[in-house]
């Protein structure tokens, strides 16, 4: 998962000097695509993002298949194969990424502007998304690759503690499948599975475009146009159901590692939660600040306890998690994870102190523009925010927003949502003395 985006995006005040935020443009194609477009005429280049509710919690039961069809997309499209498709795309000199989460899959073009270079891009680009090959070749490779990761994966204490997490934390929830499927599902997904997937999900009802660069509205309006007038109209996915919270359980893994890794939480947020300033505001001060936390103070600088230790809330379209992590050596992983526990229970009983708010705050503000300083970071965001219905001013608001927040406000959200009888527990690692 991406945690850059766990925090918030975009706010444009630096040094206590305010910046305009960028001019947001939202309109919809006659294909029912949804677009977002920022002028950007400083550079001459072109950020294209496009996302579709195509994530892992659509993949019903075969797990992997939002992400092997999403990986197949760079794999050949129309008449051109994976080799030729990629030399085809070198030669424009555009850079194409691909990928999908849990709630979105998304591709990403950034090219020069200037039509010698981006015509052909985009010509790819779109073809790409509207006429993969899905070649058994490359179906065949990508599957091998996929496999090889999940590998990898059960060798990662890390990456254990997260996929332990998200299956006890989300039990009769699609966000508890594994996002990158498992050994056995992924070698059951075929080339028929993945036609259907993309069939039903990479439509332009299902789309949201995100464009910056150096174009004008007339121009936007053609490019958005020419993307989805490739696709096939479709349905919009349906809405994901809620989440339900149960009661928190704690689960070892055993691992021979020297250090173990821990997990502590439960579902947090959506998106378009009411409490999302208050909590995020707040888990800024808690454990998201780095080495100026509340929870680096109390772990690692009073008591050495773990070599990293922070927290952090992934909203997502329905709740996503709130975790609290930490690392630390075997023989102190009951210390740590009591202090971990304490020191959270003691946040949500207490509220925050005023000065912690004041400072993340503070630190949340000055920061954001750094999160939107390139174009490419810029169509991330707003993509997301046309993704997640969010409103189209959320840019230039995000600062007022985010000061308006107060401790007592933080305090009421945590005490709500933040239901210490409910957090689930994964310890990777040494096992607790009492086990066979």
């Amino acid at each position: 998962m991406k945690r850059a985006i766990c925090a918030i995006s975009g706010a444009f005040l630096a040094s206590g000097a305010a910046l305009a935020a960028p001019t947001l443009e939202q309109w919809t194609t006659t294909q029912g695509a949804r677009v977002l477009f920022v002028a950007a005429p400083e550079i001459p280049m072109l950020d294209v993002r496009v996302v579709f509710a195509a994530g892992s919690a659509r993949d019903d039961g075969a797990a992997g298949l939002a992400n092997l069809t999403s990986s197949l997309l760079e794999e050949g499209a129309g008449e051109l194969d994976a080799d030729a498709f990629s030399q085809h795309l070198a030669a424009t000199g555009a850079i194409m990424h691909v990928g999908a989460e849990r709630d979105m899959a998304y591709a990403s073009l950034r090219t020069m502007v200037e039509v010698a270079y981006a015509d052909p891009a985009l010509a790819l680009f779109t073809s790409a998304l509207s006429a993969p090959r899905f070649d058994a070749a490359a179906l065949a490779r990508r599957k091998a690759q996929i496999l090889l990761a999940l590998e990898q994966r059960t060798q990662s204490p890390d990456a254990l503690a997260d996929d332990t997490f998200f299956a006890y934390c989300f039990p009769d929830h699609p966000y508890g499948a594994p996002a990158d499927g498992t050994r056995a599902s992924v070698s059951a997904l075929d080339r028929g599975a993945v036609k259907a997937f993309h069939a039903r999900y990479y439509v332009a009802q299902n789309a949201v475009i995100a464009l910056v660069g150096a174009l004008d509205r007339k121009q936007a309006e053609a490019l958005a146009d020419r993307i989805a007038a490739e696709l096939a109209p479709g349905e919009r996915a349906h809405e994901l159901p809620p989440v339900a919270t149960a009661r928190g359980r704690e689960h070892h893994v055993a691992f021979p590692s020297v250090q173990s890794h821990v997990r502590i939480g439960l579902p947090g947020i959506s998106r378009k939660d009411p409490d999302y300033f208050a909590l995020v505001v707040g888990n800024h001060a808690l454990g998201g600040n780095s080495m100026a936390s509340i929870l680096f103070d109390e772990v690692r600088n009073q008591r050495g306890l773990s070599y990293s230790v922070s927290s952090y809330f992934v909203p997502m379209a329905q709740q996503g998690p709130f975790i609290a992590a930490l690392q630390t050596s075997g023989e102190r992983q009951d210390e740590a994870l009591r202090v971990l526990r304490d020191t959270l229970l003691e946040f949500v009983s207490s509220g925050p102190p005023p000065a912690a708010i004041a400072r993340a705050k503070q630190n949340l503000i000055d920061g954001f523009p750094l999160r939107v300083a390139s174009n490419a970071q810029l169509v991330e965001y707003i993509a997301m925010i046309g993704f997640y219905d969010l409103p189209q001013d959320y840019l230039a608001t995000f600062p007022e927003r985010v000061a308006a927040v107060t401790p007592q406000a933080v305090k009421d959200a945590f005490a709500r949502r933040v239901l210490i009888d409910h957090l689930t527990t994964v310890v990777v690692g040494r096992a607790p003395p009492d086990s066979p």
